[in-house]
Parts: C-alpha cells; structure tokens; sequence
C-alpha cells in the first residue's frame, strides 16, 4: 500500500495566501449549511466529508450512490455538504485556510492549479493501489493533471451546446438550423427570425459573453489555446474583440434581448432561467444540465452543437467535466477517501444510481454500460457526448492560476458593452490588461 502523505499541509503564510483566493480577511467568515468541518463519529465509524456545490435534484442522485457505498462499506459513514455554485468557492477557500479542509471535494476547474500550487492536494496518481484511473480515457485522465501528477478525477464528463425549444419555433414557424453543420452567422440568422416572427414576445436566444467555456470554444475556433499547455494565456485582444462585437452586432438585429432585460441575479437552476419563462428561445448550456432543462421547459429542447464548429480553422468543441474530484491532502481519512472516490468512478451500480447530473461517467466502459438504463433526456445527453469522443477533439488543459478571477472580469466588460459604455475594440484590450494582471505565470 502506498504511503499517504498526511503531513502535505499548509503553514500559516501558505493558509493565509489561499485564504486570498476566496478574498478572506484575516477573519474568516462563518460558514453556513454545515461546511464548518469535519467532526468525529461516535458510533466508532469513520466519518467523511464530502463537499461539491449543486442543487436538490443533483443532491438527491449523489445520495443514491453514497447508499449503496456505505451498505458495501458498513465501517464509513459519509457525511456531506452541498451550496449554490456562487459561494462554494469562497466557503471551500475558507475551510482550507482555517487548516480543516473536507475530505473529498469537488474542485472548479478553474482552481485546480491554485489549490496545487500550494500543495493542498493529494497526487491521486500515486495511489493506484487504491485508486484506479484505468478505464479513462488520455482526454479524461488530462482533465485532473497538473504536470506529471493528478490531482483531479473528473465527477462526469460534458461539453457545452445550444438547446432550442422546439414548441416556441414550432408555433412562430422558424425552422430549426442543421445542429451539426450550422454557422455563427446561420445562429444569428435564427435568433433574428424567432424575434420578428413572435413580434418581440419571445427573443430568438441568449448566452452568457462572460462564461469563459463560451469564449473559450469561440477562441479555438479561431485558431488559439485560450489557455495553453504550460498555463498560460493564448487568447488575444482581437479574439475578444470578436466575440463582443457579435454580441453588439445580434443584439443591435434583435437577436438577443435588449440591454438590461436578463437579469443577472435572476438564479442559476433551469427552473428559474429565462428558457423556461419562454422568454427566449434558445441558449447555451452544459449538457449534463439537459435533464434539467428539458423538465423546467416541458420537454420540447432540441440539443445542438455550438455553432461554427464546420467553418473553424480548429474544432472549438472538446471533452470537459462540471467538476473534478479531489481529496485534501490533509484529509483526515486518506485511505477510507480513497476508496470512496475508487466506488464513485468505478462500481457500476453507483454510476446508474447517479444518473448524468455530473455529465457522463469518466469511465468510458461505464458509460456504455449505464447509458441504456438512463432517462430519454440523459440518455441524450450521454449520446451527444459519447459522439464528440469519437472525433478528433482538441484537449482542455487546467486554467492558471489567477483564472478563476476571469469570469469577473468578463462580466464586468459584458455589462459595459451591453449598455453601449465600452466598444468591443476598448473591450478586447480591457480583457487583455485586466487578464494579464490576473493571471500569474
């Protein structure tokens, strides 16, 4: 058995540093819905903490799995957590700044090199005794690797795409665009159409310009890594020029909505997105979220692939995952952690009980086997992603560190050109400055 190195932790400076991450003061704030840490079992059983964010519905589905280890492990009891994407980050931040960070957690992709930077993660790689990578494939087993080690394992993997709802294009007459083949410009030409064709009742589509998953496929479209291979960035200030002045020129047809109609703190669940209200008719989503999607909006989404993938100099679409799992390195259960994240990507029967909330199994063998039990909107989304693995892809590398202070900045500049108070010119270079100073090589 492989040794676990307990003692890989943090000293003050380096605790005060990731406290940084999050934008902590020296006092840490209170943390709410349990992420207080770990405590002990008095049943003589070990207790672990698992964390991830998500909703209900995603919670529901992790606990079905979490059944069937703990009856095949009857000496671990797992005790989890779950939040809203928006304060995961600083919460999980704060956990390991104050030293008692949860066992297993799910990692943002775009911190894994911060966390690991600073040593706060266990190299899964050197424990395949109990860990066993295997049945990824090189794409997936990427997702979680930092240099030579692994310090991820990815919990599903998805890609984005474009759903449309079919029962607003049926009743205003708009015939769906070919998903595999269509073009930017055939995108907005569709958008435009449902606009004109509902009198502005309904708005032809809407996606986020400040998701860097979205940026990032329309910057390898154009021929550049948004972040390379050594951590760094590749996207350039005519790429995000680009990218805003499509938004201006669609929202300028009627296209998008106008300036001010999507309200940013409206909520993240598809339940309370504008799709389901009917007040546009097609968007951006990550295809583990179709099941969702197509519930909140009455099932009649029709998933397509981003668009330009035909005409791009490189293909933008690739191979990616919701989350990575990772474990502390100063997990107070290393071994025990282990072998609940061996059960997770691994045992079949825990693979079906999750459904596809977290995207297709890792676990390429798994998935094939799973997907024929899986719901009709599931089973879709496995279809579409299973289809993109079989084609030539180019890799997802982990974003530097400094990355995740992007998606910030993004919206920032979003909103500026929006309301017309920034060209996407002053936007390409803002984004470049701003990335610059952000991002640390």
């Amino acid at each position: 058995m492989n040794h676990v190195d307990s003692g890989a932790g943090l000293g003050r400076r380096q605790m005060l540093q990731l406290a940084g991450l999050a934008g902590l003061t020296a006092a840490l704030p209170a943390c709410g819905r349990g992420f207080g840490g770990t405590g002990g079992g008095d049943d003589g059983k070990v207790e672990i903490n698992m964390v991830w964010w998500g909703d209900a519905q995603r919670a529901e589905f992790t606990q079905k799995s979490l059944d069937l280890f703990q009856s095949a492990n009857p000496g671990i009891r797992v005790r989890t957590e779950y939040q809203d994407s928006s304060p995961y980050k600083d919460k999980l931040a704060a956990r390991f700044a104050a030293g008692d960070p949860p066992d297993l957690l799910a990692m943002r992709f775009d911190s894994l090199r911060e966390y690991t930077d600073r040593g706060t993660l266990l190299d899964l790689g050197a424990h395949a005794d109990r860990l066993d990578l295997s049945g990824l494939t090189p794409q997936a087993k990427a997702l979680g690797q930092v240099g030579p080690a692994s310090y991820g394992v990815p919990s599903g993997l998805n890609t984005i795409g474009f759903v449309i709802d079919k029962s607003l294009t049926d009743k205003y007459g708009v015939a769906l665009p070919d998903g595999d083949t269509w073009s930017w410009e055939q995108y907005a030409d569709f958008a435009t159409q449902v606009t004109k064709a509902s009198a502005g009742t309904v708005y032809g589509s809407n996606f986020e310009p400040w998701t860097v998953a979205n940026l990032l496929v329309f910057a390898r479209q154009r021929g550049e890594d948004f972040f390379t291979r050594d951590g760094r960035l590749g996207a350039t200030a005519a790429t995000v020029t680009a990218w805003y002045q499509f938004t201006v020129d669609l929202r300028a047809r009627g296209g998008l909505p106008p300036a001010g109609f999507i309200d940013q703190n409206n909520g993240t669940s598809p339940a309370q997105s504008y799709l389901a209200k009917k007040a546009i008719a097609s968007q951006i989503i990550p295809t583990n979220n179709l099941y969702g999607f197509n519930q909140a909006c009455g099932g009649n989404l029709a998933l397509l692939r981003i668009p330009g993938e035909s005409q791009a100099r490189q293909r933008g679409q690739s191979v990616d995952t919701p989350a990575l799992w990772s474990i502390a390195a100063r997990s107070k259960h290393p071994e025990q952690t282990l072998t609940l994240l061996n059960f997770l990507i691994n045992d079949a029967a825990a693979a079906q009980a999750a459904g596809a909330t977290r995207g297709v199994p890792p676990n390429r063998a798994l998935a094939v086997q799973t997907a024929p039990s899986l719901d009709p909107d599931s089973r879709r989304s496995a279809e579409f992603l299973t289809k993109l693995q079989d084609e030539k892809l180019p890799p997802s590398y982990p974003y530097p560190v400094g990355a995740s202070k992007l998606t910030n900045i993004l919206k920032v500049i979003s909103t500026e050109v929006e309301f017309g108070r920034m060209t996407p010119a002053e936007a390409g270079q803002r984004f470049l400055t701003e990335a610059r100073k952000a991002i640390t090589t």
